[in-house]
């Protein structure tokens, strides 16, 4: 097998050290490639053990993969230094070490800490889809209810323009969409705040 011929940015995105480095490529790009290669990099070059390294993705499938690719990464080392303990001792921490979704990493996080956390018990868990959607429909009702019951006059010109004689599930929709919208981006409530100071005239 024809050993792979890294470009210099790729070369950087292995070797390279005390610095943060970010990897941006299109799709098929060989993004993966590289990471792999840097973590092989480590384990064989460094002498850092597998789990000492936090390797994080955003889905289950992707981290299948890293770990799978690393797991045959290492095998090759050991096929061309069979004597190499240190690279045999990597496979048995391959099964403990970090290699899981960013959500993973996060809950598993909490676990462990939950008692630096104000308002976190033991025994917390996270709620299924169906269970966040009543949450959400849940606290949107209550809020609404408490805004009409304050007559709030920004409120009543909100409901005025969004709602129609049947009811006000046209604006609770609106509502929800801005929600789902905004919690898809790195800082929602300032995402939102700009995103209304734009509509402020000077």
């Amino acid at each position: 097998m024809a050993e792979v011929k890294w470009t210099k940015e790729q070369e950087s995105a292995i070797y390279d050290k005390g610095s943060n480095i970010l990897v941006a490529a299109a799709a098929g790009s060989g993004k993966t490639a590289v990471l792999v290669e840097r973590i092989l990099h480590k384990i064989v070059d460094e002498k850092i053990d597998i789990d000492k390294i936090l390797v994080v993705t955003f889905t289950n499938a992707a981290a299948s993969e890293m770990r799978q690719r690393i797991l045959d990464g290492i095998y090759k080392k050991i096929e061309e230094n069979p004597e190499e303990r240190f690279l045999q001792k990597q496979i048995t921490l391959l099964n403990k070490a970090n290699i899981c979704t960013i959500h993973s990493f996060c809950l598993e996080t909490i676990k462990n800490y939950f008692y630096e956390l104000d308002g976190f018990s033991a025994n917390f868990r996270i709620g299924d889809t169906a269970e966040i959607e009543l949450l959400k429909q849940d606290t949107l009702e209550e809020m609404l209810e408490k805004k009409y019951e304050e007559k709030e006059e920004n409120l009543i010109r909100l409901v005025d323009t969004y709602t129609n004689y049947r009811g006000d599930e046209p604006l609770k929709e609106i509502i929800l969409k801005v929600y789902d919208y905004i919690q898809s981006l790195p800082f929602p409530e300032k995402a939102l705040k700009e995103a209304v100071e734009k509509f402020n005239r000077k």
